[in-house]
């Protein structure tokens, strides 16, 4: 069946870095774009960075700009997402989801595919 299954995600140190990873079955991985979210307690999901099928094409949240890369190998069907640079409120859990449309962007709504996601804690 058509999944996407993320890891890399643990706890770390203010500054410290992380990459996330995103496996994806079932479908024809190099047609999706692919999107990272993070939600945090108690807040909406929130779109963090989109990478575009063929992988030309990235965005990132202002947010994280400069310090997250988003990248991917659709050889392998996987995506990943560097972290470095981590701040407290980078605490979330982090999803990758996919989508067929070419304006993807960060807008969750035009998401249909999810992965279970993958807990990020930064604290000392």
């Amino acid at each position: 069946q058509l999944q996407l299954v993320e890891s890399g995600g643990g706890l770390v140190q203010p500054g410290g870095s992380l990459r996330l990873s995103c496996a994806a079955s079932g479908f024809s991985f190099s047609s999706y774009a692919i999107g990272w979210f993070r939600q945090a307690p108690g807040k909406e999901r929130e779109g963090v960075s989109y990478i575009s099928a063929s992988g030309g094409s990235t965005n990132y949240a202002e947010s994280v700009k400069g310090r997250f890369t988003i990248s991917r190998d659709n050889t392998k069907n996987m995506v990943y997402l560097q972290m470095n640079s981590l701040k407290p409120e980078d605490t979330a859990v982090y999803y990758c989801a996919g989508t067929l449309s070419s304006s993807g962007g960060l807008i969750r709504g035009r998401y249909g595919l999810w992965g279970q996601g993958t807990q990020v804690t930064v604290s000392s």
